[in-house]
């Protein structure tokens, strides 16, 4: 279905990695290239040699690290520095094997710390070596505008999560997501932003559509319009 709207590149994670060739020859009966892939922090800094594997065997070019647990982060500026360079450390195999490797956010990061800063901001300063996929969706859905980040940390940002949210009340039975020009992201705006900072590598997302084929055509009839 995929394959058939349009798509040619897909973004996996970990899920999906128990048998890299069966992976692989699924994609390319299809088709498709999976170009980027979130991975656990756990595999990333636990195993990076099968990390380097799983990416250069399905010919990847980005990696992100997408969560961590409630219990697991940092309560302070300073935790969140001390993480940031953490999972700096932990992506240097993946970026020796020429790999794009950084965080890509959910809501929880976009937290105002007291400072006016946010764990997002405290992870992507931690390091220069860092890159970010910037997920528009939760950017809104924390009450941030996205044009107000892609203005801050464009020349970090290495690919979006091109996401749109419902009108209140709306699409409850869809978690309040809608598909990519259905919902109230102003894409009028955000699209020409991305390109100004460079960025082409955008990935469509939902989190629970009724409807998988439906999301997926009608986002990428969107996307084309751009």
């Amino acid at each position: 279905m995929i394959a058939a709207t349009g798509f040619t590149n897909v973004e996996g994670y970990g899920g999906l990695f128990d048998d890299i060739p069966a992976l692989k020859a699924m994609l390319d009966a299809e088709g498709l290239h999976m170009s980027s892939s979130h991975m656990g922090l756990d595999l990333v800094e636990g195993d990076p040699d099968r990390a380097v594997s799983i990416a250069t065997g399905l010919g990847m070019s980005r990696v992100y690290v997408p969560h961590l647990a409630p219990d697991q982060r940092p309560k302070d500026g300073a935790g969140w520095t001390a993480f940031g360079k953490r999972l700096a450390k932990a992506g240097a195999p993946l970026r020796d094997a020429g790999l794009v490797f950084g965080w890509h956010n959910h809501d929880f990061e976009l937290d105002d710390l007291g400072s006016g800063d946010t764990p997002l901001d405290m992870i992507i300063t931690a390091s220069d070596e860092l890159s970010l996929e910037l997920d528009l969706g939760w950017l809104r859905f924390a009450g941030h505008d996205p044009l107000a980040w892609i203005a801050k940390y464009g020349s970090r940002i290495s690919a979006v999560h091109v996401k749109d949210i419902a009108p209140n009340g709306s699409c409850t039975d869809e978690d309040g997501w809608a598909d990519m020009g259905h919902g109230v992201m102003d894409w009028n705006a955000i699209m020409p932003a991305l390109a100004t900072a460079g960025i082409s590598h955008f990935v469509m997302e939902h989190d629970n559509p009724k409807d998988h084929a439906r999301f997926a055509s009608r986002s990428l009839a969107t996307l084309k319009t751009f």
